[in-house]
């Protein structure tokens, strides 16, 4: 899975739904709040599966061909 959520997305995904999680804590008695995990997942993973059916990417080009483990991105070198 490569990252196709750009930054400021994936900050803004954090923020809502954690948002959402609170409702569990001083919203109404239901289980909306739990659509919450949805945007905190692809928020950290960087990762959104919808994005990828649909071939959007928010990521800017240094950033699409990383891993969605967020590490550096580590070229195999040949030997001759």
């Amino acid at each position: 899975m490569k990252t196709n959520v750009g930054n400021a997305e994936r900050i803004f995904r954090i923020a809502l739904g954690i948002f959402l999680m609170s409702l569990a804590f001083w919203g109404p008695a239901n289980f909306w709040y739990l659509l919450g995990i949805i945007p905190v997942a692809t928020g950290f993973s960087g990762w959104c599966p919808l994005f990828s059916m649909l071939g959007i990417n928010t990521c800017n080009a240094s950033n699409s061909n990383r891993p969605s483990g967020g590490g550096p991105k580590i070229k195999p070198q040949l030997k001759s």
